[in-house]
């Protein structure tokens, strides 16, 4: 689809994305190119990374691929000086690096638990703190005028309770507090924005297929507001919005991009049967006399 967005309105910024190789955190780094920035991704397999720099080369993006694990301090030293080395400046880091499985939780390992903690959360904080010394009104590589923005990719999962993801839904509970608090200390002191995005289901993801099986998506569709699932070009707008001056305004706040569907329960009951139990009660409240409740005929 066309972007509403001008095509330079990130000219000359320069982004860093964790896990921007594949699905939603990829189509970021395209949307984030094609407008204008300069592209930087991490991430541990090579081999995503050689071929997503290459795709985005292709459409004219200059972009690099980094090897490295949000997990391990010493590897977002290195990428984020690699990134500063190579571009000069650093305007938006974006946290998507996350891990996910379906697993009860009286299956699931404390070191499985650990794991997507580490990933989602740790890596997230470990990102922000290391970039900070680069996205600070007046750091390195960056003028005096402004700070640069963060967003952290985080879902709706423990908005109430999900089903067999106790894992995620604790890891992003926490991602959504990362947000809110370096929005309030680094936005006062530092002048950078740091925002979230909470993406539903997105077609054409691991996590769509890998998270919800045939079965229960063919279920599920009658539960969806928008009876729809989303496009990874979706989540791509709304990472433009926050991270260009058409957000400027926005800070601490995590962009819930379902359709609506975190609002939703099955329903129990067809509009028809409402509609017609709705209309027997109407009747029965016209049949009653005047201050004589029915129930009481």
């Amino acid at each position: 689809m066309e972007s509403p967005f001008k095509p330079d309105i990130l000219k000359g910024m320069v982004a860093l994305l964790t896990g921007g190789g594949s699905g939603i955190g990829f189509e970021i780094s395209t949307q984030l190119g094609k407008h204008g920035a300069l592209v930087a991704i991490m991430g541990r397999r090579k081999d995503v990374l050689d071929s997503a720099v290459a795709t985005l080369q292709s459409q004219g993006i200059r972009a690099i691929g980094l090897e490295g694990d949000v997990r391990k301090q010493e590897d977002a030293i290195r990428v984020l000086d690699s990134t500063i080395k190579h571009f000069g400046r650093l305007d938006i880091l974006v946290n998507a690096a996350a891990g996910n499985f379906l697993v009860s939780a009286e299956d699931l390992s404390p070191n499985g638990f650990r794991t997507v903690m580490d990933i989602d959360s740790v890596g997230t904080f470990t990102m922000c703190h290391e970039a900070l010394k680069y996205l600070k009104k007046g750091g390195l590589g960056r003028g005096p005028s402004n700070g640069g923005t963060i967003l952290n990719i985080s879902a709706t999962l423990h908005y109430t309770a999900s089903w067999y993801q106790i894992h995620v839904s604790a890891a992003k509970a926490a991602v959504d507090s990362i947000t809110r608090s370096l929005a309030l200390e680094w936005g006062t002191d530092y002048d950078i924005r740091v925002n979230g995005i909470a993406p539903g289901p997105i077609e054409d993801t691991a996590g769509l297929s890998k998270l919800a099986p045939v079965e229960i998506k063919s279920k599920a569709k009658e539960y969806r507001p928008l009876y729809k699932v989303g496009e990874k070009w979706d989540i791509a707008m709304a990472a433009l919005y926050l991270a260009s001056d058409a957000g400027k305004y926005i800070n601490g706040t995590t962009l819930i991009l379902d359709g609506g569907l975190w609002l939703s329960r099955p329903r129990y009951m067809s509009k028809e049967s409402v509609n017609q139990l709705s209309r027997a009660v109407e009747n029965r409240s016209r049949k009653s006399p005047v201050g004589v409740p029915a129930s009481k005929l």
